[in-house]
């Protein structure tokens, strides 16, 4: 029998009309493509399947995800993926549409004949364990609370391995001064407590709380009184803990609790940090107007959320399929501009917006690092198929961020008092000193 990778290059380049920029390496040992293009193995004729049934990004996932699709040995994750991203960007591979007629023309037919030589033919394999199926209305608490369940609740062992002591699920903020992970996220939690202006004996309320980093760094540096809120059970299991183990109960309370169900406003500082995507583009004048009426008068809100780039005039939206199935099902990105948007018709006054693009960037490349440096005990506590979902996802994203195809945004609003008062300080540099600081304390009080 014919060698399989030489034949399935020969008619995968006949009907793309491209040359193909990797290397692919068959089952049976065979390999043809790029002589100097990173390899992708073929384990057996299953990946081709889940290729032919969702041809594109979401075949690739479930091929990579199952292990039916692996990586060369010493192949980089992150060369491999700007590869294939600027290969499917190609103008005549991103427009190519193949139909009815191209598959029965000859290219068509040396394809078809090719894999069904190979055995590629077949019923669709079962899908992936960790691929999410998603029911009911969409953004009801309900499905809210099972999307955000399949990605935050796989075992707090097991986001402790990817972030580190922090357990901060978020963009770091890496400064001149830091060292390390952990250096980097201490300035993000500490650049937002600044933007707030908090000070001793103000009310926080952080609406998707994590693990609760947040709440803890405020109540222990700058003495508030903070509430966290999160609809993930394992995450508002651990955060407790930890607010007991540092000696907060009195001053920090966690609950689980939707961001739609907060009774008990106002406040004098509202943060929310990486939960603003979750919330979803139908229900986000809801969640704007829900915290504006839980802030009070002069009250300030840190909104930090990831951004897609705007759509091209005409073009419609698309998702991907893979961070939709994967990842983040439900998730819904929106340029900056739309966010900064509905903030402002939702009552607040917009006051400063700062990108973070590069930042996140550097963060996820820390995060792979630590998934890779403990890989065993990640497949043990979270199984292979989940972590190869994380590793892909992450290294993904930090390319994404790097190329500036997605950003992220701290936008500080507030909603104003009496007869249209901030309460801001005159300058940026101002209201980023400490307000801890005896100073600074009288200027926000003004």
């Amino acid at each position: 029998m014919a060698q399989i990778a030489p034949q399935l290059v020969e008619a995968l380049e006949g009907l793309l009309g491209s040359r193909l920029p990797f290397r692919l390496q068959a089952w049976d040992g065979s390999s043809a493509g790029a002589p100097e293009g990173p390899v992708l193995v073929l384990r057996n004729r299953r990946a081709l399947r889940r290729l032919l049934w969702a041809p594109g990004e979401l075949g690739l996932a479930r091929a990579y995800v199952s292990g039916d699709l692996e990586l060369g040995p010493g192949e980089d994750l992150y060369a491999v993926l700007s590869e294939v991203a600027q290969f499917v960007d190609r103008p005549e591979i991103r427009d190519l549409h193949l139909g009815p007629r191209d598959l029965t023309g000859p290219a068509g037919r040396r394809a078809l004949g090719a894999l069904a030589r190979v055995g590629a033919l077949g019923p669709q394999p079962a899908l992936p364990p960790e691929e999410a199926r998603q029911q009911g209305l969409l953004h009801s608490r309900g499905r809210d609370r099972t999307a955000i369940s399949h990605h935050y609740d796989v075992g707090n062992d097991f986001y402790r391995l990817v972030l580190g002591p922090s357990m901060v699920y978020s963009c770091a903020y890496w400064t001149p001064q830091g060292r390390s992970l952990e250096d980097a996220q201490a300035a993000k939690l500490d650049l937002i407590c600044r933007k707030l202006g908090l000070r001793p004996g103000q009310r926080l309320l952080d609406v998707g709380c994590g693990w609760g980093s947040l709440v803890l760094h405020a109540a222990e540096h700058y003495g508030v009184r903070a509430v966290g809120v999160s609809i993930s059970a394992e995450q508002v299991a651990l955060a407790r803990q930890r607010v007991e183990a540092a000696g907060l109960a009195d001053r920090v309370e966690i609950r689980l609790q939707d961001y739609r169900e907060i009774p008990d406003g106002p406040y004098d500082a509202i943060s929310s940090v990486g939960m603003a995507e979750h919330v979803g583009s139908a229900q986000y004048r809801v969640y704007a107007e829900g915290l504006y009426g839980l802030l009070a008068p002069g009250g300030r809100l840190l909104n930090h959320q990831i951004a897609r780039r705007p759509d091209q005039p005409g073009a419609a939206h698309s998702t991907s399929d893979f961070i939709d199935r994967y990842v983040f099902p439900d998730g819904e990105l929106s340029p900056v501009g739309s966010t900064v948007a509905s903030l402002e018709e939702a009552g607040f006054e917009v006051r400063d917006v700062e990108a973070l693009r590069e930042h996140y960037a550097l963060t996820l490349r820390d995060w792979v690092a630590n998934l890779e440096a403990n890989w065993a005990q990640a497949v043990r506590l979270a199984g292979r198929g989940r972590a190869r979902v994380w590793r892909l996802y992450m290294a993904a994203s930090a390319l994404a961020f790097e190329e500036n195809r997605i950003g992220i945004n701290q936008v500080l609003a507030v909603r104003t008092a009496g007869r249209g008062e901030s309460r801001l300080p005159a300058t940026r540099e101002q209201w980023l000193v400490r307000s801890a600081d005896p100073e600074l304390r009288v200027a926000n009080q003004g």
